[in-house]
């Protein structure tokens, strides 16, 4: 077993190591202190293509695979969560669904302008009162004719609410299956159409340069043919679309824990205290090290999750574990790291500070870190 990269793949790395560098880490402090979205960062990311990065040249896309998209989020994080997460997000969660499920039709329409990154999508599947528990989910789609009526809302939807957001995928109770369950579908809604509203955006405690809002359908009406995959198919298609997705939210949360290590090199080296630099202290020498040795144990696991991903094995328990180990170590290193500098790391000026905070949903979105102790504890058969 070889994790060594490709040439192709070093290189994709380094040419968006070089463009996080510089041309997101110059920009994003301001858009954290003003929560603005940096749509200017957005479209250059779209020309070099990451958007496409693992979907077909037939379909717009740069003919990668998963694990291309993974790198470019771990080294986007590197840097920067914010224009990590609306990547990860625009990709697994906006395109992937339609690729994956859509009809001819509906990939024609949809997947041009989201691999080129001229427009975003999201995937409306959390509600006020359905997290975890996506069985819980109240939204109800109601057959009309050649319509469906959609009525209900949902939580926390990335990229849900830009000014270049189509369209999003949506969750609902569309019946009841023989065994008394719900009906679980999933439905393309359009940006705009009546009865779709979106509501202002959340102040949060991280990532406050996506973009992440509430939805509510009111008699909300599309046609029939916006059915996405399978009518009855939902639970099982946004299954899969996040097992996968936990694999690219890994190798966000391990860019993000190699970049306190970066940040932290650079601090111990350049701050000095009682006549010399601090990371002259050993204490300070094992901290970083410790750092190290979590990211590069969390990049592997994601790294054999997505080889499994792709080689067709079975990956469901193994990107559980990539997500739950490389989430719960971004936040070790970035409680780490903002103790390394002392008190500037309480100073929004430096980046360990959107580092910190950007860490902690890392261990909820996505199927938070009690979600995946269950994967991983019955795919063992317990």
């Amino acid at each position: 077993m070889d994790f060594r990269l490709t040439d192709e793949q070093a290189a994709l790395r380094e040419s968006v190591r070089d463009f996080a560098r510089e041309v997101v880490a110059p920009v994003i402090a301001e858009h954290y202190e003003q929560h603005t979205f940096p749509y200017e960062v957005i479209r250059q990311m779209g020309k070099m293509g990451l958007f496409g990065l693992p979907f077909a040249e037939e379909h717009g896309g740069m003919g990668g695979d998963y694990f291309a998209l993974c790198l470019a989020l771990e080294e986007l994080a590197r840097v920067d969560s914010s224009v990590a997460i609306t990547l990860e997000a625009a990709v697994s969660l906006g395109a992937m669904p339609i690729y994956r499920f859509g009809t001819d039709e509906q990939k024609a329409t949809w997947l041009p302008r989201l691999l080129s990154g001229e427009a975003l999508a999201g995937f409306g599947l959390t509600e006020p009162g359905a997290g975890s528990d996506a069985g819980g989910t109240q939204t109800r789609a109601v057959l009309d004719c050649d319509e469906w009526v959609i009525n209900g809302s949902k939580a926390f939807i990335t990229n849900s609410g830009t000014d270049i957001t189509a369209m999003v995928t949506v969750t609902a109770v569309t019946g009841t299956n023989p065994d008394g369950s719900k009906e679980l579908s999933t439905i393309i809604v359009p940006t705009g159409t009546p009865g779709f509203t979106v509501a202002p955006g959340y102040s949060k405690v991280g990532w406050t340069a996506s973009d992440t809002h509430e939805l509510t359908f009111d008699d909300c009406r599309v046609p029939a043919a916006n059915l996405l995959g399978t009518r009855g198919r939902g639970f099982a298609q946004f299954l899969r679309i996040l097992d996968e997705g936990r694999i690219a939210i890994a190798a966000l949360a391990v860019g993000l824990a190699q970049g306190c290590v970066d940040e932290s090199i650079k601090y111990a080296k350049e701050r000095h205290a009682f006549g010399r630099p601090v990371g002259d202290n050993q204490a300070i020498q094992f901290k970083i090290a410790d750092m190290e040795l979590k990211a590069h144990t969390a990049r592997l696991a994601y790294y054999d999750a997505a080889a499994r991903m792709l080689a067709g094995e079975p990956f469901k328990r193994q990107a559980a574990i990539a997500k739950l180990h490389a989430s719960t170590i971004a936040v070790d290193n970035a409680r780490e790291a903002t103790q390394i500098h002392g008190g500037y790391g309480f100073m929004n000026e430096y980046p360990v500070a959107r580092f910190w905070r950007d860490s902690k949903i890392l261990e909820i979105g996505e199927g938070t870190s009690e979600v995946q102790r269950m994967i991983i504890a019955r795919d063992l058969g317990l």
